[in-house]
């Protein structure tokens, strides 16, 4: 009997996999759930005049409490800059200057790059991805995504230059504690999420890479993030969080 019910366990991962993950999958850090190697190498999208930024908003910037930025911060066209200090920037503010109107319009090619890449093994996801682990390659949601209920894992498979593209059609969210984690040599810098309308990470959550979002983005308290925090057309509001640009 019990050799019957791993054969049939087995089955239902097998299933589950062929027609893309599946929202139900529960966390196991110690052992993140796998989904299928893709063979097609992605190269990595040019950030060009957004490079030095960690943080770009559309129409405001709102912090609240003790956040701490690592790397310059840009708005453009907006003009409302609000709760520095407390927050604090370990680089430059660049309020419609030449420098955020140029990154502005940067990251619109970064974010229309990162939505038209295509590949002949691209993953689907959908629901909840908590408790995966990505290797390399490009990924789709036709809908929003979640981490919730676990946390995800990106495996390079020991490539330092190992390319990850997300593309999501509308919303992406953490739920609080959630994290991003990095292994076999994995770079937050060559992690790109690119979401069809906002982003939002619950407290105290830990985030990986560059989100690129069309409308906006909210930090809730404690989250923080390794990576870039990228709105074209809505604002970025903080509370209390670290971000690292890389």
């Amino acid at each position: 009997m019990k050799t019957t019910k791993f054969f049939m366990a087995l089955a239902f991962v097998a299933a589950a996999f062929s027609t893309g993950c599946k929202s139900d999958v529960t966390s196991n850090v110690d052992n993140p759930i796998p989904i299928p190697i893709q063979n097609t190498t992605q190269a990595s999208i040019s950030m060009a005049g957004v490079s030095n930024f960690a943080i770009i908003a559309g129409s405001a910037i709102t912090n609240t409490g003790a956040t701490s930025i690592t790397g310059d911060m840009g708005l453009s066209p907006g003009t409302s800059c609000g709760g520095f200090p407390p927050g604090k920037i370990v680089g430059s503010l660049q309020v419609n200057t030449n420098l955020s109107t140029q990154g502005k319009l940067d990251l619109t090619a970064a974010f229309n790059e990162a939505k038209a890449r295509t590949s002949t093994d691209i993953v689907t996801l959908s629901g909840n991805i908590g408790g995966l682990t990505l290797s390399p390659g490009l990924y789709k949601s036709t809908s929003s995504l979640a981490i919730s209920s676990g946390d995800v894992t990106f495996d390079a498979k020991g490539n330092s230059n190992a390319v990850f593209i997300i593309q999501i059609a509308s919303s992406l969210t953490t739920t609080s504690g959630r994290k991003v984690f990095l292994k076999g040599g994995a770079s937050a810098s060559n992690i790109y999420w690119q979401v069809g309308s906002s982003a939002t990470f619950g407290t105290t959550s830990v985030m990986k890479g560059t989100v690129m979002v069309m409308q906006s983005i909210t930090m809730n308290t404690g989250a923080s993030i390794n990576g870039k925090l990228l709105a074209q057309i809505g604002g970025v509001t903080l509370a209390g969080n670290t971000i690292v640009k890389e």
